[in-house]
């Protein structure tokens, strides 16, 4: 049997900042593989570094060193350009604030990733994907019309609407209660089964973490430790 070819590939990544003193690391010599179809959580607590190493596998910043590839693409090799593409055609986000588009309606959020792609007639297959996390009333409504659970479901959908090969999602009940936060979750894991979609979650809630396959833990910009499920 082949080997399956991991989906994303990080090598010795580094991620340095300037302060007042001089420089301060971020990451520290973080190497990961992640396979197609695999749920990995990155936890660790507040500035280990989780957020710092999401953005730079999802290419939305550079590393000082090292190196990324995501979907058999060199993406520390390509301009921000190359960058967007990339993401444009194999990845989802779902952040903690939400990132919706204030004057956009949760239809209209949700079609934008389709209308990127060039996706004609985006109308159809936004409102199926809202139906799917039971928005379905909910598609001429502003994000300022919307609970904070119901913002998070709109962020789902345009996350999955493209039916991307990665799902990067950044703290995404941080916002919530638990209870909607709980919901969310359960969404999440639904939609991530149904496409099959490689899913990397930062989170600091352990319950979180251990429904992924794997999990490592930052501690000071290091990875200390891998724990699977």
């Amino acid at each position: 049997m082949h080997e399956v070819k991991p989906i994303i590939t990080a090598e010795n990544l580094g991620k340095r900042v300037a302060t007042v003193d001089g420089g301060l690391d971020i990451l520290t010599s973080v190497g990961l593989s992640i396979k197609p179809g695999e749920t990995l959580a990155i936890i660790g607590s507040s500035g280990s570094g989780k957020s710092t190493l999401l953005g730079l596998l999802a290419g939305l910043d550079l590393p000082t060193q090292g190196r990324i590839e995501l979907a058999g693409s060199p993406l520390t090799e390509l301009d921000e350009d190359g960058r967007a593409l990339l993401r444009a055609k194999h990845v989802g986000f779902v952040f903690q604030s939400f990132q919706l588009l204030g004057n956009l309606t949760s239809l209209e959020n949700v079609m934008l990733p389709l209308e990127l792609l060039g996706t004609r007639n985006a109308t159809k297959p936004a409102q199926m994907m809202l139906e799917r996390v039971e928005l379905g009333h909910r598609l001429k409504h502003y994000p300022n019309q919307l609970s904070g659970g119901e913002q998070q479901r709109v962020a789902l959908a345009r996350a999955f609407v493209t039916n991307p090969r990665i799902l990067f999602a950044d703290e995404p009940t941080g916002n919530l209660d638990s209870k909607t936060g709980a919901h969310i979750i359960g969404l999440l894991f639904e939609l991530n089964r149904e496409q099959n979609t490689t899913l990397v979650l930062v989170t600091h809630d352990p319950a979180l973490a251990k429904r992924c396959g794997r999990s490592i833990r930052l501690e000071a910009g290091r990875v200390v430790g891998t724990e699977t499920d």
